[in-house]
């Protein structure tokens, strides 16, 4: 049996789930300076949104998710321009009063050890619970498709509409969200953007970087500009919004 937990009733997981959930992601993700400037005041107003999923018998550390509330009127159009806006939605949308009608799934993640048992569904169908439970009786998510890395070159609105004979799409992580009553809505082209050096960049991706140009980077979902007179790089994170019911 397993249960989602908040993060604040288990301090003692925390260095674990730092180890355990930066495994998935590359390193230039933690790098969105977008991000930086929300990221205190989103751990005050909203840590009743981070959670852990652990075994009831020994609390063992299974995976983990975390979101904001906002609100949207339901349309496209409405939607945040990506994981980055929608987090400074949520943030400035806190402290101009305005009422949240929907929770932004932003991240879930399973252990690597953990994997392939069903765990990412427990993770998001019970987050989906306790949103409800809340009053947010809509759930969304800027979702980063595990497959589009071998794709970097297709453009994400493309990438959305590939799927199997079965009808699913070809990307797993997008056909878990599915299997769970999602339905995609649509592209976020600029979910993200990280900008750092050059030498930053050859750090972050373990390329060299001789030259400007364009690259494909380990990991990344679209392709690094790189401009060396400038000494920067600028990579554009593409995500794809989708909407469970």
């Amino acid at each position: 049996m397993y249960e989602l937990i908040p993060v604040a009733t288990a301090p003692e997981l925390e260095e674990e789930a730092e180890k355990r959930f930066v495994e998935e992601w590359p390193e230039f993700i933690f790098h969105d300076a977008g991000v930086k400037v929300y990221r205190e005041r989103r751990r005050s107003y909203f840590l009743d949104w981070e959670f852990y999923l652990v075994s009831v018998e020994d609390r063992r550390l299974i995976g983990g998710c975390w979101g904001v509330p906002i609100a949207w009127d339901e349309t496209v159009s409405d939607l945040p321009g990506g994981f980055t806006d929608a987090l400074g939605r949520a943030v400035e949308s806190r402290e101009a009063g305005v009422v949240p009608d929907t929770f932004v799934l932003m991240a879930a993640a399973v252990r690597n050890d953990e994997q392939g048992k069903g765990h990412a569904g427990r993770v998001i169908t019970a987050v989906k619970e306790q949103a409800a439970l809340a009053g947010l009786t809509r759930m969304i998510a800027p979702v980063r498709p595990t497959l589009k890395a071998r794709y970097p070159l297709t453009d994400i609105a493309e990438f959305m509409t590939w799927t199997r004979p079965d009808g699913l799409p070809l990307d797993p992580w997008l056909r878990t969200h599915v299997r769970l009553g999602a339905r995609l809505l649509a592209p976020a082209p600029v979910s993200q953007t990280m900008t750092g050096t050059v030498e930053e960049w050859e750090k972050w991706t373990g390329l060299a970087l001789p030259s400007s140009g364009t690259y494909v980077i380990p990991d990344g979902l679209t392709v690094l500009e790189v401009d060396r007179e400038a000494d920067q790089g600028i990579y554009r994170e593409p995500n794809i919004w989708l909407r469970h019911a």
